[in-house]
């Protein structure tokens, strides 16, 4: 059996981190699948998903982390080719990867007391993001 949702999220640009546990959790609830997987996944190649102890240090650690790697710089091949001011933003989103899956048990998510879901807007500006929960069991 399987599921699918898709939401819009709103994201202000650069660095903007989301809590989106209880909207995919909601999602588990109306799929009404009690074993298996919930897959989160962006659409788009700015965006990140992934889990992390969703609070205000690491809300700012993680993008800082990510512009220390992998800074804003005109000397990115993507720059050079589209001058558009957001080839690490492709890096950044692609080094955390658009997706996320995560077990379900008992119809819920099997996250540890501290781990939550995270939408992260690697882009320079702020889009609508489209995620895509699909849950099979």
């Amino acid at each position: 059996m399987s599921y699918q949702e898709t939401f819009s999220l709103q994201t202000s640009g650069h660095q903007h981190m989301q809590d989106i546990t209880d909207h995919v959790a909601n999602v588990i609830q109306r799929s009404m699948i009690q074993t298996g997987v919930a897959h989160i996944f962006n659409i788009g190649s700015t965006g990140s998903v992934g889990t992390i102890e969703y609070e205000p240090g690491l809300q700012r650690d993680l993008p800082e982390l990510l512009d220390r790697l992998m800074p804003p710089d005109n000397d990115y091949g993507h720059e050079q080719t589209w001058h558009d001011g957001n080839g690490h933003s492709h890096l950044q989103a692609t080094t955390l990867g658009p997706s996320l899956s995560v077990p379900i048990g008992n119809g819920q998510l099997l996250l540890g007391r501290w781990q939550q879901i995270f939408h992260l807007e690697c882009d320079i500006k702020p889009r609508v993001r489209e995620l895509v929960i699909t849950v099979v069991g």
